[in-house]
């Protein structure tokens, strides 16, 4: 009887978001140093594409402008793909984006992913000061992309004549759409773009979500097919009291974050004594879904799992912790999944 291949008989790819933590008694420098330096590591260790994100008004997160943070990061690597994950059109120009994205391209052609999302990406009065011109809607958020798709496309005109993002280039960066519910794949759909799901947002996003992005699928000159990768959190460590020592502290960071408190960090030394309340607990349990934790084969296990519910074949993964943390986590993943060996076998 023949059965669906999984992920255990094929190569499960792995890529990282990451969102330059300012730990404590770091400088906001030193994070994107450090994101840099993970940039680099994750090439050397296999991974598949290297996303940083776009925060405003959050000083323990220093990635505000991933468009420009992606010329160093691509600058300082050699083939991973780099990409925003994402960029939040609303708080920008679609012009603007496009013609930052064209550039990038053309400085490092082949390797450019352009991840968009609808996010204000911290809070709306940030937003809206950031473009005054965002009225938050649907429609608007549709206008733009309908520009960006006519800028990248060279069909963008008025009446005085045609309209061209520059520089031009010989090839697009590829987008995708970051979604953590139905609106934003519903678009990948109509687009033709990527789908990138935000389970690290949404713990209780289903399979469906790609289900039916894949049945609406409309091909596009840079996806003629639909494809979509999942993205979570993961904490991996060597032994249960590591892992379990970074989920404590990860789980505390929830809490803070949902009582909006996104300016302060915590080591698991400042919290190790720590007691969540009953409330707490429940909130922990309804964010679980965003998190896989433990050693390695526990990780692997479960990724792989993932994998096949969603049917990816792709999972991007964001680590919340401390720099050596990340380091020792990704590296962790790597060997687990011998992506090292996969990804030379593939460039030769």
């Amino acid at each position: 009887m023949l059965q669906n291949l999984s992920m255990e008989n094929k190569k499960l790819k792995l890529s990282i978001l990451d969102q330059s933590i300012v730990g404590p008694g770091m400088t906001a420098a030193e994070a994107l140093q450090q994101t840099v330096e993970m940039a680099q590591l994750g090439e050397q260790w296999g991974y598949t594409r290297f996303w940083v994100s776009e925060h405003h008004n959050m000083t323990a997160i220093a990635g505000s402008a991933p468009e420009l943070l992606m010329v160093k990061l691509a600058d300082a690597t050699h083939h991973i793909r780099i990409g925003s994950g994402g960029i939040m059109l609303p708080n920008h120009s679609a012009l603007k984006m496009a013609e930052n994205f064209r550039l990038l391209e053309a400085l490092f052609p082949g390797r450019i992913d352009m991840g968009i999302g609808r996010a204000p990406g911290g809070d709306r009065v940030t937003a809206y000061l950031l473009n005054p011109a965002n009225d938050f809607s649907e429609d608007s958020y549709r206008q733009q992309l309908d520009y960006l798709q006519l800028f990248f496309s060279d069909t963008a005109g008025t009446e005085n004549g045609r309209i061209l993002a520059i520089p031009q280039a010989a090839t697009a960066p590829q987008q995708w759409m970051l979604s953590s519910s139905g609106g934003s794949s519903t678009l990948a759909s109509h687009y033709g773009m990527g789908l990138a799901v935000a389970k690290f947002i949404n713990g209780n996003v289903t399979p469906d979500i790609i289900t039916d992005y894949q049945a609406n699928f409309k091909p596009s000159d840079q996806f003629p097919a639909p494809h979509a990768v999942l993205s979570i959190i993961v904490l991996c460590a060597a032994t249960p009291q590591e892992a379990y020592q970074m989920r404590k502290v990860l789980d505390y960071r929830f809490i803070q974050m949902e009582r909006g408190n996104f300016t302060s960090l915590s080591t698991y030394e400042d919290i190790r004594n720590y007691e969540f309340s009953d409330m707490e607990l429940l909130r922990l349990q309804a964010n679980a879904g965003r998190v896989i934790s433990g050693t390695p084969d526990i990780v692997k296990t479960e990724l792989i799992k993932l994998a096949d519910s969603f049917n990816v074949d792709e999972i991007v993964i964001t680590t919340m912790a401390a720099f050596a943390e990340r380091k020792q986590s990704f590296r962790l993943l790597a060997e687990a999944f011998e992506l090292s060996q996969e990804s030379a076998a593939n460039r030769h």
